[in-house]
Formats: structure tokens, C-alpha cells, sequence
């Protein structure tokens, strides 16, 4: 343990925690889509078939990251933000930090009209790196599709059994019991090293909503995996959610990485 907290984790290059995460999008109109990002300027086509890089440039150049105080972008250095793929009916934003991936959502509703394209999921992982640790070669092999859709299918499952012992309590007071009894219990639960969030693509005619829910899942989920590198084995979700909402609710200003 003492090795460990001499050691920083692995971060990005704008200081987030190095994560890798998966934004999946139902493509509509593959035809639409492909004009859309050919006119992006921040989007550059690559050699590679359907591939395409997003560059801190141009329509994001003001896309912040106040947490970074010594960060100077170069201008001839243009910084890639991540990596896009087309293929077949989805496109997939491959991102190397949380706070990337929220600035992605935000970004990519507002230049891609969704009935064209729409995000779907975020595939991501539970823990920070090392700075010499081996990680796997690509986000295949970081991420195994039936394990994360049995993941996600218990979560939704054990949440539509508390949601029914609520709806057929009594009084509030049990309902309210039920819920905090289920809440304290998943937030001492180990999380999974790789998990799948879905974004509630039926209300996106309130994305700002939409786009906070995500923010708060991933930072709870940051804030457990740097709390526990350093050695905080006792800090939960409850405790991460708690953190988060104070800052979001509780202050002017915040950055989404500290």
C-alpha cells in the first residue's frame, strides 16, 4: 500500500484520471451523419475506413478544463480529445477520461441532429491505472458485451423489484425505509471493473437533465476508484453521491474534475 500512495495514477494529458469509456450511438441516416461530421472542422477524417479524430479546436476550442492550471494548449500541436468509428448502424466515440466523455454528449447533441444519431450507451471502467501498469490493447478487449449487458440487466431488475415494494408499502415512511435499506446495500457493493450506463434516450427532449444524471453516475464512480486507490477501502458510492451533489448543488463554478 505504501508503494502505491508514492505513486500517482495514470491521468490524460488535460490532468483527468486516465479511463477509458464508449459512447455508443443508434445511427438513423448513415448518409446524413457522414455530411454532418465531414462539416465539423474539430473532426478530422482519418486513413482508416469510417474513423475519424476529435481535435481541441475550432467549435470546441472552448471547451474547459479549469482543474488544469499549469495545461497551455499548443497551437501547433492540435491535442485529440478521442476517436470516432462508424460501423454499420452505430458510431463509437472512444474517450480516454470521464470528464471527456460528458463534454462529448453535450458537444455531439448540439452538432448531430438525433434523429440522425443518437447516444445510446457509455461502456467505461471502474478504477484508475498505474503508471506502469499493462493495460489491455484497445477498448475490444476492455470491454466483453455479455458481461456488461448481465450487469446492466441485474441493476435494472433489482431496481424495478424496490421500485414495486415501494409502490405496495403501506406508508411513505416504509417506502422511504425500502429505498434507503436497497440504496445503502448497493453502495457497499464491489463495483464490477467494467460497467454499461444507458442513457434515457425517450426524455432527450430535456438533455440538459439527461446530460446531468451522466455527469453525476461517472463522478461517483471517478471519485470510488481515486478514493480507493489512496487507500480509502471504506469509501462508498453513498459517500461518492453525497461529494457530488454537494458540488453540483452546493457551489458556483465547479469543474467537473478537481
Amino acid at each position: 500500500m505504501f508503494d502505491r500512495l508514492q505513486k500517482p495514477f495514470l491521468t490524460v494529458e488535460t490532468g483527468e484520471a486516465y479511463q477509458p469509456i464508449r459512447l455508443t450511438y443508434d445511427v438513423f441516416n448513415k448518409e446524413k451523419l457522414l455530411e454532418i461530421l465531414e462539416g465539423i472542422h474539430c473532426i478530422k477524417k482519418n486513413t482508416t475506413p469510417h474513423s475519424w479524430t476529435w481535435e481541441w479546436k475550432d467549435e470546441c476550442d472552448e471547451q474547459h478544463f479549469e482543474s488544469i492550471t499549469a495545461f497551455r494548449k499548443d497551437p501547433n500541436k492540435i491535442l485529440r480529445l478521442g476517436t470516432l468509428t462508424q460501423n454499420g448502424n452505430n458510431l463509437y466515440i472512444n474517450l480516454p477520461s470521464f470528464k471527456r466523455a460528458c463534454l462529448a454528449v453535450s458537444f455531439f447533441h448540439k452538432t448531430m441532429d438525433p434523429k440522425i444519431a443518437c447516444v445510446q450507451s457509455a461502456d467505461f471502467i471502474n478504477k484508475v491505472c498505474g503508471l506502469d501498469e499493462k493495460l489491455p490493447h484497445g477498448f475490444t478487449e476492455l470491454f466483453k458485451e455479455d458481461e456488461l449487458q448481465r450487469i446492466l440487466n441485474q441493476r435494472v431488475e433489482d431496481y424495478n423489484k424496490i421500485k414495486e415494494k415501494c409502490e405496495h408499502a403501506q406508508t411513505a415512511e416504509e417506502a422511504f425505509n425500502v429505498l434507503s435499506e436497497y440504496t445503502l446495500s448497493e453502495s457497499k457493493k464491489p463495483l464490477p471493473f467494467a460497467e454499461r450506463y444507458e442513457f434515457d434516450v425517450k426524455n432527450m427532449q430535456d438533455p440538459e437533465i439527461i446530460f446531468l444524471s451522466f455527469y453525476i453516475f461517472l463522478r461517483s464512480r471517478e471519485l470510488v476508484a481515486i478514493r480507493r486507490w489512496f487507500g480509502e477501502s471504506g469509501y462508498s458510492l453513498a459517500d461518492a453521491a453525497d461529494e457530488t451533489v454537494e458540488e453540483v448543488f452546493g457551489g458556483v463554478g465547479i469543474d467537473i474534475i478537481e
